[in-house]
This record gives C-alpha cells, structure tokens and sequence, in this order.
C-alpha cells in the first residue's frame, strides 16, 4: 500500500514540474515569436505589433494571390486549335476554367495543342484536369496533344507517369505535325 502512495506522489510532482509546458502561451504572445533562419541571405521582417496588423498582412497575401491567373489565348492553325496557357493551372477557378474552355473544342472530335510553355505552377487539380482533358477527348472523338512544357512541369508528369499517357511534344511545331502525320495515316 506504501508503494501506492509513492507512485502518485511521484506523478503529481512530475505533473507540477511539467506544468509550465502544458499551459500554453497568450494567443499575442504566440503571434509574435520571431524565428531565425541560419542561412545568411534570408531577409528579416519585423513581426506585426498587433493582432490587427498580422491580419492586415494575411489579407494584403491573399489579395496578392487573387491577382494570379490563368490567362487562355487560343489561335486556328487549319482544323486544330492551340491553347496557350500562361500562369498557373492550380486548384479552383484556374484549372476549372481550362477544362471548361478546352472542352468547348474537344465537342465532336477537336483536335486542340495545349501549349504549357507559359505555365508557372501547376498542382495535383491541375494534373487531375489535363488528365480529364485526355478522358474528354477520348470519349468524343476527339484528340489533344501537350507541347513544350518547362522543366517543372515535364517533371511532375513524369513523376505521375502521365508522360507515358499523354501526346507530349517539345514545341507546337511539333505537335502540329503529329496531327497532320495522323492525318495522313488515317487516310492510307
């Protein structure tokens, strides 16, 4: 029974001694810690003074962020439409809105060029609407290639494999060329 009363006492002088770091800090004083980075050509920023301020700073990001966009232009080259991409194809309106138009030219056996030489970022929504893009023009007959993707993005489809799905050529020359070589097949 002894040896009962010394394991609790040990606990509760355990508990005491760890309290401190059980209680957490003041939500001001947590906003405020500064961290510094051991590389020598990082550059400081003064932490906000206020709450107020901090938050001031999270919606001049986010204001930042609104501002990047996809931007779509397209030109005819005969029966196959280019689509250049410049900027970002990431998760939301930007990926979205890129199905949405390259769909429109997929209708009834399209052919359409993706031109991702412009494209910055690209995440896994990204990767998931190219992918529905290929789906899309399989089911309706119709046919899409990818031209010259930067490092980046010929990385992350090699990554996922889908270089080995995807028509992937290292210019739109290229992959115009592809077509009119298909075309020329399909009629031997």
């Amino acid at each position: 029974m002894g040896a009962k009363k010394v394991r609790v006492q040990d606990w509760h002088l355990r508990v005491k001694k760890w309290a401190n770091l059980a209680i957490p800090n003041s939500l001001h004083k947590r906003l405020l810690i500064s961290m510094q980075s051991p590389e020598k050509n990082w550059q400081t920023v003064r932490q906000p003074d206020s709450v107020a301020a901090l938050a001031a700073l999270n919606l001049a990001t986010l204001n930042k962020e609104q501002t990047l966009k996809l931007s779509l232009e397209t030109r005819n080259c005969a029966d196959v439409m280019v689509v250049y991409c410049q900027g970002r194809i990431v998760y939301r309106d930007e990926a979205a809105a890129l199905t949405r138009f390259v769909g429109e030219f997929l209708r009834d056996g399209g052919k359409v060029v993706v031109d991702l030489s412009g494209v910055s970022a690209i995440d896994s929504a990204g990767i998931g609407e190219l992918v529905l893009l290929h789906q899309m023009a399989r089911s309706q007959n119709g046919d899409v290639k990818y031209a010259n993707p930067n490092h980046f993005v010929r990385e992350l489809l090699g990554l996922t494999n889908l270089d080995s799905v995807f028509e992937i050529h290292p210019n739109v020359s290229d992959a115009l060329a592809a077509f009119q070589m298909a075309g020329a097949c399909a009629e031997c």
